[in-house]
């Protein structure tokens, strides 16, 4: 009987330790919190919603397929690799996000090694980057590349965890030279004379960019179902109410489909729009936009008195580099 119940009593502490190896423990202390719930979320998915049990911390065990996931505050947001197993521990000051995510216990390497690349990420300067030549372009692109997987290789990390970042190392690498030779493209219509266009007015009748000659032309290239743009619309207001009776007009194209049509008339009308407000003839598949390789929006566009190109890729109004610019070229 002694040995049947130590076997039982064996048994008992197998389970238990099968089943904490089946899910996953997450606890979290967070500082200066902004809310009372944690998301867990595969990109759009929440996955896991873990509410405060006292004063700004949070617990939870879960089942979880291994992987990539993003831990979100309802503000901000970090990357997360979660399998079960872990139990790991995050401490958080929400008013310091990025500088303050350190975890400890079980699957912390993993998550500080996350912790620490978005930090380093954040002090690349992708805008110098982007504004190199091709050569100088490729050598700092390899080296970053280069330093990141030492990094990865140089831990002892989940063979697992190793292989997805180095896949996304790679797609990040891809998209980083395919977005690099795209803006390649874009700085050869600079200094070259403008596509045209000939567009629905919403003052009435059609508009020219030829009726423009004479002016600097500032457009905005936008619908208005793009977050982004309608974000960039108090700045654009701003912008031109800074440089009104100045010799530069402020054209605004929306890509919006034909059917939106008077939803963009009601648009501009109940948002008191100011600039040129035009209509694409055929959205994305207009002739101006498939010239400029417009494929995402908010898009600006600046164009000089003659129809020549200034810049195929201009600043957005929230950026104090379009006023710099627009200072200097209208004394």
């Amino acid at each position: 009987m002694k040995k049947l119940g130590f076997f039982l009593l064996a048994l008992v502490f197998s389970n238990i330790s099968f089943g904490q190896d089946n899910v996953m423990k997450f606890q979290a202390d967070v500082t200066n919190k902004n809310g009372d719930i944690l998301f867990i979320k595969d990109n759009k998915i929440i996955i896991k919603e873990i509410k405060v049990e006292g004063d700004g911390h949070f617990s939870a065990s879960f089942d979880v397929k291994e992987g990539m996931y993003q831990l979100y505050n309802g503000e901000e947001y970090t990357d997360l690799f979660l399998k079960n197993g872990y139990d790991l521990t995050l401490k958080l000051d929400a008013k310091n996000f990025d500088e303050s995510v350190t975890y400890s216990g079980k699957g912390a390497a993993e998550n500080n090694f996350l912790a620490q690349k978005i930090l380093s990420d954040g002090d690349f300067s992708y805008d110098d980057l982007l504004a190199s030549s091709p050569e100088e372009f490729t050598k700092k692109i390899d080296a970053k590349q280069n330093t990141d997987i030492s990094k990865l290789e140089k831990g002892n990390f989940d063979a697992n965890f190793v292989a997805l970042q180095k896949k996304g190392m790679e797609k990040e690498l891809f998209e980083l030279k395919s977005y690099f030779n795209k803006k390649q493209e874009q700085l050869k219509l600079n200094n070259s004379t403008s596509p045209t266009f000939d567009y629905v007015n919403y003052a009435g009748g059609k508009t020219k960019l030829e009726d423009l000659r004479g002016k600097y032309v500032y457009i905005d290239v936008w619908a208005t179902w793009c977050g982004p743009c309608r974000g960039e619309i108090p700045h654009l207001a701003k912008v031109e109410e800074k440089y009104k009776g100045k010799n530069i007009a402020f054209v605004s194209i929306s890509v919006d489909v034909d059917k939106d049509f008077e939803k963009w008339k009601t648009f501009v009308k109940d948002k008191s729009l100011g600039g040129i407000q035009l209509f694409a003839d055929k959205n994305w598949n207009s002739d101006f936009i498939k010239a400029f390789g417009i494929n995402s929006i908010p898009r600006f566009i600046l164009i000089d008195p003659k129809g020549k190109v200034v810049s195929a890729d201009e600043a957005r109004p929230s950026d104090p580099k379009l006023v710099e610019k627009l200072d200097g070229l209208l004394k």
